[in-house]
């Protein structure tokens, strides 16, 4: 657990009154530089941008270099929700539609099925929700092929080092490649279940009973008391996917664990396959790609609704999740032009203007939309300043219809998921909402940004971005926290 150490909080007299021109002079006098541990971690070589702004009154408490633009990593997250949020209801949903193409009778469809979804938050249980509707329409055998529809989107690069390495090799579930379609967030959902001593533990899918890929090697079954050490990694080829398995389970445990698919709309397809399968429900074909536009002529055979589109940016936010960040991202682009959308860089620039658009309604815009490109932060290549995080967050605030949805998003430090949160002052604690952003690669990336809670009753807007510098590549984590919690300790006892 990181220890980290809360500075002397910095005090502000306030006084209830003053002469009209003192009171004129104090507004138009540039803010003081009052972020006073991170000033101090910007000397010893760090690079920091930060702003703090009563939404109240719209004017700056403090400042320290808020118009730098530096790497935000996760906090690009929340210019995903704010845009996602300007385009759609907070309550938009979004389907997954299992369609047939061919005619349809006596339980046979003597032509193809079709997968055709958009959401980001589809996984293996409502494969079978799907499954049970198709037999509950009678479908019992499929002589064609089962079509997973990539439409409108293009091929996807990788474009970020993780997930062009995931292409071939990946012992985790983070650095998914995106696809159109996908389920568990682009990953193999795996279960791993102890038998008896000396004998082979079960490896299966999470909602199959047969993983539709190879799995090689085999993990043992250990005493109850012994210690864990099995490992799942998978493997692609020109053949496909395949999982390698190894070490050992103790006696009664289970576990079920995530590791990141190579083409997510080839394995959203090869597991329905299998579904339907369990299902007593036979395709004959094989499973396709197809980024044609649908067939007028197909008939709609099941159909779920995905979470709500509140529901999906608050995983997103609460547990930074890269997959739903960079999927929104395609689809707002996809929402916003109907030609095909290709990369995911491209898609970001909805982004860009965003934010551009609401640093102009603001009291300080900007001469050109922050470079974004991706909205999960994956790419250190995005930028963002103190000054655009910080316009993005007013403009949430003073609007009203949709800041319940975005606000709702974001964690509070006492019940924060991440441990390096949940320490600190009481008023931390509880009175700050936020979001973090972190980066090892290839400079050190720390940051926070959201809402303040006055004492009043007000709000204030703060974001803070601290990235390695030429002369301090990586500043650990836990001295950036360390100053960053300290400054916000202090705003909150002015405040």
């Amino acid at each position: 657990m990181f220890q980290l150490h809360r500075l002397p909080s910095i005090s502000l007299i306030r006084r209830s009154c003053c002469p009209i021109l003192i009171c004129a002079a104090a507004l138009s006098a540039p803010a003081m530089a009052e972020w006073s541990a991170l000033d101090a971690l910007q000397h010893s070589g760090a690079a920091i941008t930060a702003l703090a702004v009563d939404l109240d009154t719209g004017n700056t408490i403090q400042q320290l270099d808020a118009d730098k633009r530096l790497t935000p990593a996760s906090l690009t997250k929340l210019a995903v929700a704010a845009t996602a949020l300007d385009v759609w209801p907070a309550d938009k949903t979004f389907q997954t539609r299992v369609l047939g193409l061919g005619q349809f009778s006596s339980g046979k469809i003597k032509g193809d099925l079709i997968l055709q979804s958009s959401d980001s938050t589809l996984d293996h249980q409502a494969l079978w929700s799907l499954a049970a509707q198709l037999k509950g329409a009678g479908v019992s055998e499929v002589s064609g092929n089962l079509r997973i529809n990539t439409a409108p989107f293009g091929p996807l690069g990788c474009e970020t080092k993780d997930r062009c390495d995931a292409l071939r090799r990946s012992d985790t579930a983070y650095n998914a490649p995106l696809s159109a379609v996908g389920v568990d967030y682009g990953n193999w959902c795996v279960d791993v279940r102890s038998t008896e001593v000396g004998k082979p533990a079960l490896v299966s899918g999470c909602g199959v009973a047969k993983l539709p890929i190879p799995i090689e090697g085999e993990i043992n079954t250990i005493g109850a008391n012994d210690a864990q050490t099995f490992w799942v990694s998978r493997s692609s080829d020109d053949s496909g996917d395949r999982l390698h398995v190894g070490g050992a389970i103790p006696l009664g445990a289970a576990q079920s664990l995530y590791r990141a698919m190579s083409d997510g709309s080839m394995g959203v397809g090869l597991l329905l396959k299998e579904t339907l399968d369990e299902m007593n429900i036979k395709v004959d074909g094989e499973v396709q790609l197809d980024r044609n536009a649908i067939s007028a002529s197909a008939y709609p055979l099941a159909v779920i609704e995905g979470l709500s589109l509140k529901e999906q940016l608050g995983r997103m936010l609460r547990f930074s999740n890269n997959y739903i960040a960079d999927m929104l991202t395609l689809n707002l682009a996809a929402a916003e032009s109907p030609n095909s959308v290709g990369q995911l860089a491209d898609a970001a620039k909805t982004l860009t203007a965003f934010v551009a658009n609401a640093r102009l309604k603001s009291s300080k815009p900007a001469s050109a939309g922050p470079p974004l490109f991706s909205g999960s932060g994956l790419t250190p290549e995005n930028l963002l300043s103190a000054e655009d995080l910080v316009g993005l967050l007013s403009a949430q605030y003073h609007n009203t219809r949709k800041f319940p949805a975005f606000y709702g998003g974001l964690v509070v430090p006492r019940e924060a998921p991440f441990a390096f949160l949940r320490m600190g002052s009481p008023a931390w604690l509880d009175r700050v909402a936020l979001k973090t952003g972190t980066m090892d690669d290839p400079h050190s990336v720390a940051g926070i940004a959201g809402y303040v809670r006055k004492k009043d009753g007000g709000w204030i807007a703060f974001a803070i971005i601290v990235n390695g510098g030429p002369h301090l590549l990586h500043v650990p984590l836990y001295k950036s926290m360390e100053a960053m919690r300290a400054d916000i300790d202090a705003l909150l006892a002015r405040y």
